[in-house]
């Protein structure tokens, strides 16, 4: 389990587990996410959240990860620009401590 901080001085947190970093990934969530300009902005979180609402409502299957990650992380009462720049940061992290494994090639 980790945590990042959600607000500058540090009062609030929002716990972030193992499997929602792995949905992160699985749904390319922050794949095209930021503008040219790199900002994580109020903007940037509300455009996530309704990628987010979009993927739920398209897909005919519940996923259960993603709603986890829904209620316990992206739409969590303190999350804020600053929890989303500490969330894709600490993905980063996440990300070159546990890169993808490659499928393997198999021979048809």
């Amino acid at each position: 389990m980790y945590k990042i901080q959600a607000n500058q001085s540090g009062t609030r947190s929002i716990e972030v587990s193992e499997e929602n970093l792995k949905t992160i990934r699985d749904n390319h969530l922050f794949q095209w996410l930021l503008d040219s300009n790199g900002l994580v902005t109020e903007e940037v979180l509300e455009k996530l959240r309704l990628n987010v609402r979009s993927i739920l409502t398209s897909s005919a299957n519940v996923d259960k990860p993603l709603l986890d990650l829904c209620i316990d992380v992206i739409y969590h009462n303190d999350m804020k620009a600053l929890g989303l720049h500490n969330l894709m940061s600490l993905y980063g992290e996440w990300v070159r401590e546990n890169p993808e494994s490659e499928p393997e090639n198999e021979n048809l």
